[in-house]
């Protein structure tokens, strides 16, 4: 489970310099300053919320599970759970009915603010944008200039360079992906990523693939 080091300023992100890329201060100090215990269960009425940037819900909007997923799109664990886990979970429980779910933005560095910025300018390709940064995290995360590989790799959804420096020019959407983010951690205790909440219930880390019967099974019992 990777930890929260997020400390980006919006003068980070558009300086297109070192801020953006080698930033590795603590959450913001009023999110630190805010955040409570980490709660067992989130209450459901602030949980299901509308958040700044609405979420984009896969699943049957009937179905028993709801599942939310805060992640940062340079944690290696929601990586791994997106590349290998993810598809089951899809295949499985999100196609057939059982499990509705959405992602939501919590970056933990500047990068990954950026990341998710990019993802959200996508609009209505921002899922496979997400798809896609996770399968080639490691191609544009952890280089020596990961801004230009991110440029490079986004650039095969179609985003060219003039679209790529409007988005991390978007002060409304820096801004509502913060609020997502400090939401998480003031309401919900969240300081790490993947942190999952399926019908409530807070699940912290990494979910495995053979866990994931197991740890639905509750949720779906007849």
């Amino acid at each position: 489970m990777s930890r929260s080091r997020f400390g980006a300023t919006r003068r980070g992100l558009l300086g297109f310099g070192a801020a953006l890329v080698l930033a590795a201060s603590p959450l913001s100090a009023q999110a630190q300053k805010a955040a409570p215990e980490a709660p067992a269960k989130a209450p459901l009425d602030l949980l299901m919320a509308e958040p700044p940037l609405p979420d984009i819900w896969l699943g049957d909007p009937k179905a028993p599970v709801t599942i939310i997923e805060y992640a940062s799109m340079t944690c290696g664990h929601c990586a791994r759970f997106n590349t290998e886990v993810f598809p089951i979970l899809r295949s499985k429980f999100i196609d057939t009915g059982k499990v509705r779910f959405t992602l939501r933005e919590f970056p933990l560095d500047p990068l990954a603010a950026a990341a998710a910025m990019l993802a959200r300018c996508a609009g209505d390709k921002r899922e496979a944008v997400v798809e896609l940064l996770f399968q080639q995290q490691k191609n544009w995360a952890f280089v020596n200039n990961p801004l230009e590989a991110l440029r490079d790799t986004v650039k095969q959804t179609g985003m060219g360079p003039t679209a790529f420096e409007a988005c991390l020019n978007d002060q409304a959407v820096f801004d509502k992906i913060n609020q997502i983010r400090d939401t998480a951690a003031q309401k919900f205790g969240i300081n790490a990523t993947p942190t999952f909440f399926i019908n409530g219930e807070k699940h912290s880390g990494e979910i495995p693939a053979d866990k994931l019967d197991e740890i639905l099974a509750p949720f779906l019992k007849p």
